[in-house]
């Protein structure tokens, strides 16, 4: 069984990997660094802030600790389990696609991009749900599932990984904002 669920994930990998351009190569890396992502940032916190105001700093406050716990989450369960990355599979290493060389850690599972990213996602959403318009909560997933794309694209993430790093980060997310509703009605 788990090995069908493998050969399942494997393929999903090399099909999703497989979309390469030599222009999609020269954006796909830099989409992965948080600096190209300031503006989209901006306006996350500009519309956060005219809910909150001056509340934004434990908003912000809750977001660094749900990034730590994320991200702590998701390296303690890569060393745990030592899954190696499509990178790094010798079965695989030569059918994936990668760019600039770039092959990530030997690990790979779960995704801290996804766990990350879909954290934000998911606690920003449960935060705004009900006073914000739906293309700002939806900008919260397009980014997240753009985040895990580009593992893909990069070949140093199976669709397993990232699918198990975005529900750590969707279960870190739901447990702080719980916590979070309790500190913020003090």
């Amino acid at each position: 069984m788990f090995d069908y669920l493998e050969k399942i994930d494997q393929q999903l990998l090399l099909l999703g990997n497989s979309f390469h351009t030599a222009f999609l190569d020269k954006i796909i890396p830099h989409l992965t660094m948080p600096w190209v992502w300031i503006p989209l940032f901006a306006w996350w916190i500009f519309e956060i802030y005219k809910i909150y105001k001056l509340k934004i700093a434990l908003v912000l406050v809750f977001v660094t600790v749900l990034l730590f716990a994320a991200d702590s989450g998701s390296v303690l369960i890569k060393d745990s389990v030592k899954r190696y990355r499509p990178t790094h599979n010798l079965e695989l290493m030569d059918k994936v696609h990668v760019v600039d060389e770039y092959r990530g850690g030997q690990y790979g599972y779960v995704s801290s991009h996804a766990a990350n990213s879909f954290a934000v996602a998911f606690f920003l959403f449960f935060l705004l749900e009900a006073s914000s318009t739906k293309w700002l909560r939806l900008s919260f997933f397009l980014w997240a599932l753009i985040m895990c794309y580009t593992r893909i694209y990069l070949g140093v993430h199976y669709p397993f990984d990232l699918f198990s790093g975005a529900l750590l980060g969707t279960i870190i997310a739901f447990v702080l904002h719980k916590v979070f509703k309790r500190v913020h009605r003090v």
